[in-house]
């Protein structure tokens, strides 16, 4: 382990991105939600630069296309971190993927032979987003995903969900259980995104029964296990609430069965959170009220839970970055990396805020290039600002752009908080169910005055009851429970936004204004001023503001375009089929049958071992598959599958549908002991 006096000061780049190569051409994936960050060190000093998510370059939603070459990568590294005036050249370190880095000493793979680093690498993302409280502090950290990364850890580990306890710096881990793959596998099976799932259990009023700690005691979810634990929980929780479940009229029985079979799954999940959490107050003899609980990982963007978890224990204060899924997989990576080097020696860090993205400054091209549809375009006047926002939602652009799944404010759709017309129009511009609730964004100043038990909530991670007094003057945020997901704000988080709350609140009295995201239906969020426009122009919004100017759009019915503007997918599109053959050439050039490379695909403990370049290495490679396909006939099946998806990659499932390891199938072809 290095210590602080080795580390070298200067600038670091931490990244999870999926490695390049002949998988490429079989659309096979082994990371999703790929992002990078960039760090700079002075001294004891550590600073987060920027954070980019690829996905919002791309417009590939959760973004885990490959490469084909690691030229490619470099290239498009290099052009995102070229804001900041440096390269990959000018790096001291590079972190987090194989042949993209430049050292193998920043990770704990090694240090802990029965966890996940995937997990290590969350929790630190949370619990070191300040180091005053990391390293004076007591903190209780959970991890809690959907299932791991192989990359770096190659085998799948024992535990694959991992705990932390930090006392003044000074890390101890354990193993968890995660609900995240109960919730995977609702959404596989009733064919929803998890948030989808999440705001329809608060919908409706139709709710069922199960035995909730019945299954929670049968069911494993802390590892390998849980592949099957999970799915079998599901099917035990949807057949005893079937025979259960009542019909909200306002909805289909379909939406009603859903909708409660979500509630027992949420209440199941919740359970399970609170037994890590106790086990772990009990076994290190923590006091919630002096400790904070830090959390992330897929399952840590459950509103619902966050706030409970809080409020029934009592810890000090809450933890956890705006990308807390994979999106926040470099983050984790870069700070328990220098935590390591460092010899767990202190240094200052505090994590800057959400807004880490690009930023775009070329309004005067986008209104050349939307001339034709622009009435008017003005100076900012807060004042008129809210005008507008009464009148209708607006689009607001500003900065750059905000990191995580959630809008934060600078890439947003506002509205009237006051208005349920305003909530279904925001509704209706994304093309979403009309019950799906919108967030407010709230002046923190003012939160306690409308919201019971709340406290500063600047990344949209909890959920607080509006107080009974309040709630017929805000119905548009309100959930059926009379919850609302809160984003609070201050001056110093985003000054611009501030201000037009502040004038919101001055005109209205209210001092919140709805926020949901800038983008289409299934399509990240909007990352251009081009792309805002576009989506403006599409859905008939009148007015958007860009980094300060009011710009008004008229003359709707001409705009020709009909899906979102076009992102940078040139790297990820179909690849032509002479450089293919040109790879084929370069990377496997004495021919291993495409059968054997799909198994060295899906089979990392094999795809690692064997260079395809020499003779010797490819003669190696095909014995060994060869032997594993003897030894496994469904291995060879698995392998057809992913030919099969790989023929069809582009007709049948578009740029970025790939084969992503899926957890049942890997181990289903690595078949790990689970006793290892």
């Amino acid at each position: 382990m290095s210590t602080g006096g080795m580390m070298r000061d200067g600038y670091y780049l931490s990244s999870y991105l999926t490695i390049p190569g002949l998988h490429r051409l079989a659309m096979v994936s082994y990371r999703h939600d790929n992002n990078i960050s960039l760090w700079r060190k002075d001294g004891s000093r550590v600073q987060l630069l920027g954070h980019w998510e690829f996905e919002r370059m791309t417009g590939l939603k959760h973004h885990r296309t490959p490469f084909l070459s690691m030229e490619d990568l470099r290239d498009f590294v290099n052009g995102l971190i070229g804001a900041f005036g440096v390269s990959l050249d000018d790096m001291t370190e590079v972190w987090g993927t194989p042949g993209l880095a430049t050292t193998n000493d920043y990770h704990f793979v090694e240090e802990y032979p029965e966890l996940s680093f995937h997990s290590i690498a969350h929790l630190y993302s949370a619990m070191l987003l300040d180091s005053e409280i990391f390293f004076d502090g007591d903190i209780l950290a959970l991890a809690v995903d959907g299932g791991p990364d192989r990359l770096l850890d190659q085998q799948y580990k024992r535990f694959w969900f991992t705990g932390a306890v930090s006392r003044r710096g000074v890390v101890e881990t354990f193993p968890v259980a995660s609900p995240g793959l109960l919730y995977s596998t609702a959404k596989d099976r009733f064919k929803m995104r998890e948030g989808t799932l999440m705001a329809l259990a608060t919908a409706t009023t139709a709710a069922g029964r199960c035995d909730r700690q019945a299954i929670l005691d049968k069911y494993d979810f802390t590892g390998l296990a849980a592949l099957e634990g999970a799915p079998k929980a599901f099917e035990e929780i949807v057949a005893q609430v079937k025979e259960s479940a009542d019909v909200d009229p306002a909805f289909t029985e379909e939406e009603s069965f859903v909708s409660a079979a979500m509630k027992e799954i949420q209440a199941i999940s919740v359970m399970a959170m609170e037994r890590n959490i106790e086990t772990a107050l009990e076994r290190f003899d923590l006091d919630p009220a002096t400790t904070h609980l830090a959390l992330a990982g897929g399952y840590a963007l459950n509103c619902p839970t966050n706030s409970h978890l809080m409020a029934k224990y009592g810890f000090r204060g809450f933890l956890a970055p705006p990308c807390v899924d994979d999106g926040g997989q470099s983050v984790g990576i870069g700070l328990a990396a220098f935590h390591k080097k460092t010899g767990g020696e202190r240094f200052t860090f505090r994590f800057p805020g959400a807004y880490l993205g690009r930023q775009d400054d070329d309004l005067d091209g986008a209104l050349a290039e939307f001339g034709d549809y622009v009435a008017d375009v003005s100076d900012l006047d807060e004042d008129q600002a809210v005008r507008d926002i009464l009148a209708e939602p607006i689009a607001w652009f500003h900065g750059r752009s905000e990191i995580g799944p959630r809008a934060l404010g600078n890439r947003s759709l506002i509205g009237d908080p006051t208005s349920r017309a305003a909530k279904d129009a925001l509704n209706q511009f994304k093309l979403r169910e009309w019950w799906r609730p919108v967030a407010p964004v709230v002046l923190e100043e003012h939160l306690d005055d409308w919201f019971e038990d709340s406290r500063p909530s600047p990344y949209m991670l909890e959920t607080f009851t509006i107080r009974e007094e309040r709630r017929d003057q805000i119905q548009a945020v309100a959930h059926l429970d009379y919850s609302a997901r809160v984003q609070s704000l201050n001056a110093e988080q985003n000054p611009a936004l501030h201000r037009l709350l502040t004038a919101f609140h001055r005109q209205t009295g209210v001092p919140m204004l709805c926020n949901t995201s800038l983008n289409d239906k299934g399509e990240p969020i909007i990352d251009t001023i081009r792309e805002a426009m576009n989506f403006c122009l599409r859905r008939r919004i009148s007015v958007g503001y860009f980094n300060g100017r009011r710009v008004a759009f008229h003359n709707f019915d001409a705009y020709p375009a009909q899906g979102p503007y076009p992102r940078t997918r040139e790297l990820f599109v179909e690849i032509p089929e002479s450089r293919a053959r040109a790879v084929h050439a370069e990377l496997n050039p004495y021919g291993l049958p495409e059968l054997y490379l799909h198994v060295l695909f899906l089979d990392l403990a094999l795809s690692g071992k064997f260079d395809l370049r020499t003779e010797e290495g490819a003669a190696e490679a095909y014995e060994a598959v060869d032997s594993r396909l003897r030894a496994d006939p469904s291995l060879r099946q698995a392998a057809e599958r992913s030919m099969r998806r790989a023929e069809h990659r582009f007709t049948t499932f578009g740029p970025d549908a790939l084969l992503n390891l899926e957890l049942g199938a890997v181990r289903q072809i690595t078949a790990p002991d689970r006793n290892q």
